[in-house]
């Protein structure tokens, strides 16, 4: 599954570096009121296609209240199955350091955008978690709350007269509130920071 979402990735990326050096990026203001909001998702929804779906779904809306100021709102839900502050390296995705269970996330969040360059930008959100602790079995053991925030830099690139845009990007994410896990769950997350450095993003969506 992993291959196949680069190889899609790569695809993407390839195709709207060329249109986009065909659309003209617009820095006026009509350009800007032509396209007051968009609506859009992350491309790791590709990953609800492997064997065993992380029940990924995303949606986010937003507004442009300047050429270089965007505010969202987002919701989220997701499954995953062991600390999210595991570091790239042995212990990423590493099964002995996975949750007895797995943890069901559905929240909300807000979302501050800044270009700062051309179509380089820098964003800040904060998301609320409701989290369901599953045991082994699927069984719900009890329920916590997340505070899950991340600093992202990225480039967004914009095809078919600006009506579409895709933006690769890289985050520090970091989770300052995550309460009531169960003692089995939380062994297992005290071995990890509550950081993660280098996290991808690969989010589109479409301009109205």
């Amino acid at each position: 599954m992993k291959k196949i979402f680069i190889y899609v990735s790569l695809f993407m990326l390839s195709f709207l570096t060329v249109n986009s050096q065909n659309d003209t990026v617009s820095s006026d203001k009509k350009d800007v009121k032509q396209w007051d909001c968009f609506i859009g998702s992350s491309l790791f929804v590709l990953g609800n296609l492997a064997s065993d779906p992380p029940n990924f779904y995303q949606i986010n809306l937003g507004y442009r209240i300047t050429q270089r100021d965007v505010i969202s709102i987002e919701a989220i839900t997701w499954t995953y199955y062991g600390p999210l502050g595991r570091p790239y390296g042995p212990d990423h995705g590493d099964a002995a350091s996975d949750f007895p269970g797995k943890v069901r996330a559905i929240g909300a969040g807000l979302a501050y955008q800044r270009f700062l360059w051309k179509q380089g930008y820098a964003q800040v959100h904060m998301t609320a978690l409701n989290q369901n602790y599953l045991d082994l079995s699927g069984d719900k053991i009890q329920s916590g709350f997340q505070l899950f925030t991340a600093l992202r830099v990225g480039y967004q690139f914009k095809f078919l007269k600006n009506r579409f845009f895709i933006e690769p990007s890289l985050a520090v994410t970091f989770w300052p509130v995550n309460t009531n896990l169960p003692d089995s769950f939380q062994a297992q997350e005290d071995r990890f920071n509550n950081y993660f450095i280098g996290e991808p993003g690969l989010h589109f969506g479409y301009n109205f």
